[in-house]
């Protein structure tokens, strides 16, 4: 593992991304990053009419990330501050290899390559997976308007394509731990002993390329 911790989890929509993202920061009282979702001008429209918006949707998404990436760079990681942000880039592609039509797609991941090519990569991956369940039943709590129109269709595939993402990812990243968690077992935010599961976890993983004075704990 690099040195700087560079921690992102990932997971389906609904899966508790952000609420574990924002423990992990509090908890090892490092630096935050979250996705810009909300600001997206196409994604109301993209889930009405998936066809029509998708690359209007994902061109958004991924200019932004791109920003962000390099702000980990830039602000972050070369300052030797630790970052845990609540998504990886990757993503980009799982999205929209779904909703992009062969040749949208192509030209997006021409273009993903190029901003991506030498952009930082996290030393640490969580994935966080769960059933269609428990995925809408935490959609609906959280009570996005956009989200009101995402089909259990769309989601139950695209949970299917992060399993199979990561799968792959696993075997062309060795070097890179990837811890997963199954929500549907752990409740990371309601159930502390839960929470201090997935803490040991990581800090297990973080001791193995970390030295104690680059990453502080919260007592």
């Amino acid at each position: 593992m690099k040195t700087t911790p560079f921690i992102t989890v990932e997971g389906p929509i609904g899966v508790g991304k952000t609420s574990l993202a924002k423990v992990i920061a509090d908890h090892f009282q490092i630096s935050l990053l979250k996705e810009i979702v909300d600001e997206n001008p196409f994604l109301g429209k993209f889930y009405n009419n998936i066809d029509e918006w998708s690359f209007q949707t994902e061109m958004f998404f991924l200019c932004n990330r791109y920003k962000q990436l390099e702000d980990i760079e830039t602000k972050f990681l070369t300052n030797d501050q630790a970052v845990v942000a609540d998504y990886h880039i990757f993503k980009n592609l799982i999205f929209a290899e779904r909703t992009l039509k062969n040749g949208q797609y192509n030209k997006y991941l021409e273009i993903f390559n190029i901003l991506t090519r030498d952009m930082p990569k996290p030393n640490m991956v969580i994935y966080l997976n769960a059933s269609l369940d428990t995925l809408l039943s935490r959609i609906g709590k959280r009570g996005r308007e956009f989200e009101k129109n995402i089909s259990s269709h769309y989601l139950e595939q695209l949970s299917s394509d992060y399993q199979t993402f990561m799968e792959t990812f696993e075997k062309q990243h060795p070097d890179i731990p990837v811890l997963t968690f199954n929500g549907d077992e752990l409740d990371f935010v309601g159930n502390r002993n839960d929470l201090n599961t997935i803490i040991i976890q990581i800090e297990n993983a973080l001791q193995k390329g970390v030295q104690p004075h680059e990453l502080t704990k919260e007592v």
